[in-house]
């Protein structure tokens, strides 16, 4: 094998990143109330990192409540009862941290980075806003207000977001995964208080979060002050698992939607499954094969060669049910949309036929090697890693073993999934376009 400067520093990534963090440098320990804290010791900086996973997102929901995840990651800003409306960054800064979140399909996340001899202040204010969120009927219109704003300028702003909004509605006949994360216009502007308070009893419970820290800590020390501030807030029923199925898909699902744009904008989207099955690693590789950097197979052909699309890319996400692999592609100035897409079902038969060459597949491991070994470089990096295994892949144990899940894939496993994914029966098509026709 040719050894190229990529190899090169992934090699010397995993060898001088990766070891930092071993599976023995973890401990965990687990609230009596059932709230999990995962604990990383590092101290080449004098930093901690603070992650809370609550397992609650978009797919928690069902009509009539739609959106109300998403919700609740700008009310938890927005006062407890210790800390009021605005005290929470205010503290924050004032103690040099910074905090951020994010909510998908199926997690809420809460970030907090800060100097490590100010933990106690940041563990005081998270505690608070977990254990008494205050839900002030004035903080809840502004910020239904707020989200109804954001909905509106994301759609109109991006061609992709709206289409994909589309296509989950149709992809899914069952699954909650068919609802967008923000929730429909309607049911934002008539959420009820009742709603939001069941809500956040149910789901924002100390049984149903997993915190991850790492930094300049001690587990002494983090234990110490999980049970002061998290251990008083009681635990909670749990919540009803989802068990919701999204039937087989037995026939090819196409939608066209028309809007002011001005090439036609085609996704395809195909289902395929959870983070935890054993075919994600070959999919996330195939997934980098077809159009990650300018050799891969969608982006040669049909921008470099055929010059059909101006724009390309696939992706997915992890999901705790299946989901969906999406291919987005722009058209050209005066290509038709039909001969695009079926420029991009030659280029996936030709895998599914003759599968894809071993330097295609050495770049993609090689690849996403790299991308791994960089998001445990950083403690923050590090912390979010560890909590995505978590609750994912079924244990932050399995991270440790995912560079050789990545490494073991081979031409066959690449092909045998493309073959068994990228089915016509298997997928949905959308259009987005000026034409009447749309």
């Amino acid at each position: 094998m040719r050894i190229t400067k990529l190899v090169i520093l992934m090699i010397i990534m995993s060898s001088l990143v990766f070891p930092q963090t071993k599976l023995d440098d973890i401990q965990t320990f687990t609230l009596k109330n059932g709230m999990k804290f995962i604990v990383i010791e590092d101290h080449s900086i004098p930093n901690a990192n603070l992650y809370i996973f609550f397992k609650v997102g978009s797919r928690n929901e069902y009509p009539g409540i739609t959106g109300l995840s998403h919700f609740f990651e700008h009310m938890m800003f927005n006062g407890a009862k210790q800390y009021g409306p605005g005290m929470f960054d205010r503290v924050m800064e004032a103690n040099g941290g910074a905090n951020n979140a994010y909510t998908n399909e199926n997690v809420t996340v809460y970030t907090d980075w800060f100097p490590a001899d100010s933990i106690e202040v940041m563990f005081e204010l998270e505690a608070d806003r977990i254990g008494n969120l205050a839900l002030d009927d004035k903080m809840v219109e502004s910020e239904r207000g707020v989200v109804l704003s954001e909905r509106i300028t994301t759609l109109e702003n991006s061609h992709v977001n709206f289409l994909e909004e589309q296509m989950k509605g149709v992809a899914f006949m069952a699954h909650p995964y068919r609802w967008p994360i923000i929730g429909y216009e309607s049911d934002i502007r008539n959420w009820k208080k009742t709603d939001l308070q069941r809500y956040f009893d149910t789901y924002y419970a100390p049984n149903n979060a997993v915190a991850i820290i790492a930094g300049a800590v001690s587990v002494p020390q983090v234990k110490s002050l999980a049970e002061k501030y998290f251990g008083p807030i009681p635990r909670r029923p749990e919540p009803r698992p989802i068990h919701t199925v999204e039937p087989e898909q037995l026939g090819e699902k196409r939608l066209a939607v028309k809007r002011a744009v001005s090439t036609p904008n085609l996704m395809i989207a195909y289902h395929v499954p959870q983070a935890n099955s054993e075919d994600y690693y070959a999919l996330d590789l195939l997934n980098g094969i077809l159009s990650e950097g300018r050799s891969s197979r969608l982006y040669k052909a049909l921008i470099d060669e055929k010059q059909l699309a101006v724009n390309l890319f696939t992706f997915f996400q992890k999901g705790f049910d299946p989901t969906l692999l999406y291919i987005y592609a722009v058209a050209g100035r005066g290509v038709d949309e039909n001969k695009l897409e079926q420029a991009i079902y030659t280029e996936i038969d030709t895998i599914v036929k003759d599968g894809v060459s071993a330097k295609e597949l050495q770049k993609a491991q090689n690849r996403k090697l790299m991308e791994f070994y960089r998001d445990i470089e950083t403690i923050n990096r590090r912390a979010n890693s560890i909590g995505e295994y978590e609750v994912f892949f079924g244990g932050y144990e399995k991270l440790f073993s995912a560079p050789d899940k990545y490494k073991a894939v081979t031409i066959d496993d690449i092909k045998r999934v493309a073959a068994h994914y990228f089915k016509k029966s298997n997928r949905t098509v959308g259009i987005l376009k000026n034409s009447e026709e749309a």
